[in-house]
């Protein structure tokens, strides 16, 4: 069933309940989904997106019930990944020869995935087509947010921006918009979201909201690929991916440590304790990484000026959950972030110094030679570790 956006604007995708990872298995998604697409019947009928292929024929039978088909003028498709064109083939049957509007290495995307000439028509930034009522739909190049053939689209006087991946959010909700929604559910689903997809691109993300804010569109509504759409707090999303692109950071400091017989676990919490006696108004907030979702430890990772990792030492390395870990860190590139280690061991005693050299490789700055105990703590090692949890917060200001 479509639901009205605006004037003749409407929602045409999919709300996915029961995702639960996303990206193959790399991301959670505990709140699951949407796959938003966009019906515009102006003068012109014209299709923004479609829906993830699992729910392929499902959309394209629930697209017949409200406007013919053969009655879509253009297609466009913002960006390629299959959570966005996977309708594609299966509409394209019925109606193979509509104009497919889209950028170039979309085209090459488009292609590659389902090996079909279909009638593309590539388009640039400042490109526009006119869909009747004196409506233009302008088209904005978004590369590397988060691919290479990432488009926004916007439609002049109902100042709409279809933005694609950009302000979503992994969040299946009924009620359609921002200000329908439990705020903090939101605005945590929306740094989710960007904390572990669109860091890497932060300065891509910088230059474009500038580029953006230089063309002085108005603005009314957001109206992303996943999650709410944006039409009451628009300023407040614009704002915090102002803040969140320039290398963001919060006073809080995390502690993610993995433990076998609970001595690292031990050096944790008195490491969080000498780091709140150094400083009270610090946040600090302590996770077992075995224990808790890697993505919602990204997020706090993302707010936090100081990381510090625990790890015994297994096999003269850490535990294989810290590195992976650390890599998935390296791969969203933070900048201007602080890291020390710590860790017990019970003969040879090489994580502190296995997780040093692969957060340093990970671009974080090494504060700390680190914290390593032999055996369990005793009452002395857990006052060394207060101290040690005291020098760490004369590091971050």
């Amino acid at each position: 069933m479509k639901k009205l956006v605006k004037n003749n604007v409407y929602w045409v995708g999919k709300i996915d309940w029961e995702l639960r990872k996303f990206h193959g298995d790399e991301l959670s998604t505990q709140r699951g989904s949407t796959y938003n697409s966009y019906l515009i019947q102006e003068e012109k009928t014209v299709l923004i997106d479609t829906v993830w292929l699992p729910f392929a024929k499902e959309f394209v039978e629930n697209l017949k019930t409200e406007v013919d088909l053969n009655s879509i003028d253009y297609i466009i498709v913002n960006h390629g990944e299959v959570d966005h064109s996977g309708a594609l083939v299966e509409l394209m049957k019925q109606i193979p020869n509509t104009p497919i509007y889209c950028t170039a290495n979309a085209v090459k995307s488009l292609k590659g995935q389902y090996h079909q000439d279909w009638n593309f028509h590539i388009v640039k930034t400042g490109d526009s087509l006119h869909i009747g009522n004196g409506k233009d739909l302008v088209f904005v190049e978004m590369a590397m947010i988060h691919w290479p053939d990432s488009m926004a689209t916007y439609m002049t006087k109902d100042n709409i921006l279809f933005s694609n991946d950009a302000f979503g959010q992994h969040f299946a909700n009924e009620r359609l918009f921002d200000d329908l929604t439990d705020q903090c559910t939101l605005n945590y689903e929306a740094l989710k979201y960007y904390a572990n997809i669109v860091t890497p691109f932060n300065a891509i993300v910088k230059r474009k909201l500038q580029e953006i804010g230089k063309l002085n569109l108005p603005i009314d509504i957001i109206a992303p690929s996943h999650g709410v759409i944006w039409r009451k707090n628009i300023g407040m999303i614009l704002e915090k991916y102002t803040q969140w692109c320039d290398d963001y950071q919060e006073h809080q400091a995390t502690i993610i440590y993995d433990t076998m017989w609970n001595g690292t676990k031990l050096l944790a919490e008195r490491i969080a304790e000498g780091l709140s006696k150094a400083d009270p108004t610090l946040e600090i907030k302590v996770f077992n990484r075995a224990h808790t979702d890697e993505n919602d430890l990204i997020v706090e990772v993302f707010k936090s000026k100081l990381i510090v990792l625990g790890s015994p030492t297994v096999g003269n390395d850490m535990i294989h959950k810290m590195a992976g870990f650390i890599d998935l860190m390296r791969g969203l590139k933070f900048k201007n972030k602080k890291a020390a280690a710590f860790g017990c061991y019970g003969w040879s005693g090489e994580a502190v110094k296995m997780m040093n050299d692969a957060l340093t490789s990970a671009g974080f700055e090494i504060v700390s030679e680190g914290l390593r105990n032999l055996w369990n703590p005793t009452p002395e090692i857990e006052e060394q570790a207060i101290e040690f949890g005291k020098q760490l917060s004369s590091t971050i200001k």
